[in-house]
């Protein structure tokens, strides 16, 4: 494995996805990993990210020097590589030019992590500090205009750094870079695969739950239903899945879920009906905060009261994933500003005294598809997209009424209908519908109509921290457009939203 340390870098996730790419596996551990959780991990090559800081303030994230004692090779990238050279007695300075995006990259020598790279290629430079004076042992491996140093290596101990940042797509040579150094430098061999991952999890979940039984909050997403799949195959009847009808899900997603989960592949789930205790608690609210909290209350109650039915139960599973727990642990830090709340069960285990089981908080979304595919989950459910724990409480702009979650429910169900008969639907990373609070003046049957509008939100992305509209054609958008005013009785406007994210949301609410 290979070991990442996170200096605040916002590529520290991309980072991971490149050496994960290669079928090698890693984790990514805050700066203040002690030397011997290092030594206990056991990895055959450290990489230390970027990062916003400079290494001569006060304040700025440090690792335990004594990492370079250890005889393993380590790649320093941007603030990575400043690190570097000020623990072993070189010297960085504030830069004379600072350099940002593109470089032309001027390479010595094909050695080592240049091995089989052109002698001038692209790079993407992000920094404002320059390394003035390598330390004992390095040499320069490659240089750009505004920066003599923008690459070093110090080849006996296999230590290399580089000032700009292999791991981006604007770094065209960088991927060949990240394999040289995994499977040249630190002699990596590609054996990670989700087949042996799940042996790996199954087994671990064995060996930690032993003939306990173990509570799930299923939600129908794709990583609730690998994780519920995972923990099946594991422990099959002591897991007890809780599914909570909450009244604010799609069409028929009960039903659904009942037969491709609980009827195909056995797995114990109890469905509980509370969707009026919901609404109620929603009457006459609006402020997309306060609803998110309300389901958030209502959801746990909901959860406890049911969990506490079930006789044996010490553990709480979460499909918590990698980026989640990367974040939770960055070099960052501090207060960041709240956007939206998000709708999770993470509250629950200090109040029901549970201890957590998080089989998938090591992997990415594409990778848990990619397991639930290797477990024979339907395809449905793997390529299923992104839905909000609040559900279509936050696709509903203003008050959530009977009603309205009804007109809303049709137009979801006719615009999936139209982008999965196109062959869009695994094209993009969500297509929901959102109602406004807003009618408009409209004419059928040459009468006047007074009705409500509905919003089309189709984005692409990777990993939902950035996003881009879908340019969906025209005849499709059209289609999707008769059908909703043609078939849905409530609607009379249809729209479709172009806003990118940022600095839009993917979701309205």
């Amino acid at each position: 494995m290979i070991l990442i340390i996170d200096f605040g870098s916002q590529f520290n996730q991309l980072i991971a996805r490149r050496v994960r790419e290669c079928r090698v596996y890693c984790q990514v551990e805050p700066p203040d990993i002690t030397i011997d959780r290092i030594r206990a991990l056991n990895p055959e090559g450290i990489i230390l990210s970027g990062g916003p800081g400079s290494i001569y303030e006060e304040n700025s994230p440090k690792a335990d020097a004594a990492m370079f004692g250890l005889g393993i090779p380590v790649l320093g990238i941007c603030y990575g590589m400043q690190y570097m050279v000020d623990a072993l007695g070189g010297r960085v300075k504030s830069a004379s030019k600072r350099e940002y995006g593109f470089a032309a990259l001027n390479i010595k020598k094909d050695l080592g992590i240049f091995k089989g790279v052109v002698k001038q290629t692209a790079c993407w430079m992000s920094h404002g500090d320059s390394v003035e004076k390598l330390p004992g042992g390095f040499v320069i491996t490659a240089w750009t205009k505004n920066t003599r140093i923008a690459a070093m290596a110090n080849f006996r101990k296999r230590w290399y750094g580089l000032q700009f940042h292999p791991e981006v797509q604007h770094t065209p040579k960088g991927k060949r870079m990240i394999q040289n150094f995994l499977f040249d430098v630190c002699d990596c061999s590609r054996s990670w695969t989700m087949k042996s991952f799940a042996m790996d999890a199954v087994s671990e979940i064995r060996e930690t739950v032993k003939d306990k039984r173990v509570v799930l909050g299923l939600s129908g997403g794709v990583d609730s239903s690998v994780t519920a799949l995972l923990l099946h195959k594991a422990i099959s009847e002591n897991l007890v899945c809780i599914f909570v009808d909450n009244g604010l899900l799609r069409k028929d997603e009960r039903d659904r879920l009942k037969q491709t989960l609980s009827e195909k592949l056995d797995i114990n789930i109890r469905f509980v009906n509370a969707g009026g205790k919901f609404l109620k608690a929603l009457a006459d609210v609006t402020d997309p905060e306060k609803k998110r909290k309300i389901i958030g209350k209502v959801f746990m109650d909901v959860f406890e009261a049911e969990a506490k039915k079930i006789e044996g139960a010490e553990f709480l599973a979460q499909g918590t994933l990698y980026p989640d727990v990367i974040e939770s642990q960055s070099a960052f830090g501090g207060p960041t500003s709240v956007i939206k709340s998000h709708h999770n069960v993470g509250g629950l285990p200090k109040k029901m005294k549970l201890k957590l089981v998080e089989p998938l908080k090591y992997l990415f979304k594409d990778e848990v598809r990619n397991l639930g595919k290797t477990l024979g989950l339907h395809e449905d459910l793997i390529w299923r997209q992104p839905f909000p724990g609040p559900g279509l409480a936050v696709r509903i702009i203003g008050d959530i009424t009977r009603r309205r979650l009804r007109i809303l429910r049709e137009v979801d169900v006719i615009l999936l209908q139209e982008i999965k008969q196109s062959g869009y639907y695994r094209k993009l990373w969500q297509s929901f519908a959102v109602l406004l609070p807003l009618k408009s003046v409209g004419i059928m049957g040459d009468k006047r109509t007074y009705e409500n509008i509905a919003a089309i939100r189709a984005v692409t992305s990777s990993d939902a921290m950035t996003a881009d509209w879908a340019k969906l054609p025209h005849d499709l958008l059209g289609r999707i457009s008769n059908r909703i005013i043609n078939e849905v009785k409530g609607v009379n406007r249809v729209v479709y939203d172009i806003s990118s994210k940022p600095p839009s949301t993917i979701e309205w609410e």
